[in-house]
């Protein structure tokens, strides 16, 4: 974030005319290594084409993954692992053991590069073909959009950003399938590549994350063609197939990817109220998605319906979930909510912006999303700083927690008598 932030600052990253600004470097650097896509300024006119360039290697570098990045460094380095660095790594790419972390590392990069590769072609011809874009700028903001799509990230080199391409198939189509791919994460497309065709023989967190992944689309989409459909709504006017493609954006976009095909600013309550859970809510873990992710929600569930039915233990499907994964969604899940609501409290005392519009910016920062309806660019640096650092604790903060929590096992000798306290 440090070297993003001096490389922005520098005079080849802007365009003529736009100042340097020590926090909009920062925060445009945060945002970028966090894939999140909240901006202040516009990134079409303020950053020159070496700045984007930037901007893109800071998301591709986020995507990946610190902990990945850095293993890679180590073997290009060392031409080996060594038991500490295969450890992290392992934890940090979810391998089952110790001797196919190189093997995924390498299939991580070779994935991303592919879909992200596929996906720039198609918008690379639409934009050539379709608006009449010279190959050389089809073919930079196919890549750009491909890579900040799959990366989860909402960047994009249009001022206002999708909103003129809302119901053009060819353009949201690709990004709202490379922002579901890489929303899964790697260990689920790893094993849907061998095991696709058998649900069966799916792991449980593949099963969760795919199924859950499915419903909450279906929903999102569902419900976003519903409200914004009625007399009004941003989708008025406009005809079926037209409001498909709008719908299908705005049910897939706040899964943490940051794209905005409509303005959020002019959206209904309920629609932005809806926008929030899914934003809070994110994507797969291990991948490039934010939240508190889907197994996460669906753990806590399964808790809920067990307790409900009375039975002694959590089950989903024809496995039972232990006691101690059950304690980490919950801590997971509770932290997020205690954040959010104290970083909520904190830009509330620092702006003057009505509620509804906070909480949406502090939930698009923390599940590094960056969905706005447009607040970012006039909030106080103050309050800029706030949202920085969500950024930052929603992409890496998750993840810790869960980590440690997982490192963290011990077994006492003792248990101290039991007491039931009144609940509710």
């Amino acid at each position: 974030m440090i070297l993003g932030t001096l490389v922005l600052l520098l005079p080849v990253s802007r365009t003529a005319g736009s100042p340097p600004d020590v926090m909009v470097a920062a925060f445009t650097t945060v945002s970028a290594v966090c894939v999140t896509g909240l901006t202040t300024v516009d990134t079409a006119t303020y950053w020159s084409g070496f700045g984007q360039a930037v901007i893109l290697g800071l998301i591709q570098v986020g995507g990946l993954g610190v902990m990945a990045l850095a293993t890679l460094l180590t073997l290009a380095v060392r031409g080996r692992l060594g038991l500490r660095t295969t450890l992290v790594a392992q934890a940090d790419t979810h391998s089952t053991s110790l001797g196919d972390v190189r093997v995924v590392l390498g299939r991580m990069v070779v994935m991303m590069l592919t879909i992200e590769a596929a996906v720039a072609l198609v918008l690379t011809l639409r934009f050539h073909l379709a608006y009449g874009r010279d190959w050389g700028t089809a073919a930079w903001q196919g890549v750009f959009h491909a890579g900040s799509a799959f990366n989860n990230a909402g960047f994009a080199l249009f001022s206002d950003n999708l909103v003129g391409l809302v119901t053009d198939v060819w353009v949201i189509g690709p990004l709202c399938l490379a922002i579901v791919l890489g929303g899964l994460g790697f260990p689920v497309l790893r094993e849907l590549w061998h095991r696709w065709r058998h649900p069966r023989r799916w792991s449980l967190h593949t099963t969760l994350t795919v199924w859950g992944t499915v419903a909450l689309l279906v929903l999102g989409i569902s419900l976003f063609w519903i409200i914004e459909g009625l007399p009004g709504g941003t989708l008025d006017g406009m005809d079926r197939s037209g409001q498909a493609v709008a719908a299908l954006g705005g049910g897939v976009f706040p899964r943490t990817a940051g794209f905005n095909s409509v303005d959020y600013g002019l959206v209904r309550d309920e629609t932005e109220a809806i926008t929030t859970g899914l934003m809070f809510i994110g994507g797969g873990s291990a991948g490039t998605a934010g939240g508190i992710k889907v197994t996460t929600l669906l753990i806590l569930c399964a808790v809920v319906v067990a307790e409900i039915r009375g039975e002694p233990d959590v089950t989903i499907g024809h496995r039972r979930i232990g006691a101690d994964v059950q304690r980490q969604a919950l801590s997971v899940a509770l932290l997020a909510g205690v954040l959010v609501c104290g970083a909520t409290l904190a830009t509330l005392a620092l702006t003057d912006l009505p509620m509804i519009d906070v909480v949406f910016e502090v939930v698009s920062a923390f599940a590094t999303v960056g969905l706005s309806t447009g607040i970012t660019p006039d909030l106080p640096a103050t309050a800029q700083l706030v949202l920085m650092a969500l950024m930052f604790i929603g992409r890496v903060g998750t993840i810790t927690v869960a980590s440690a929590l997982a490192l963290n096992t011990r077994t006492r000798r003792y248990r101290y008598p039991e007491e039931r306290p009144i609940v509710g």
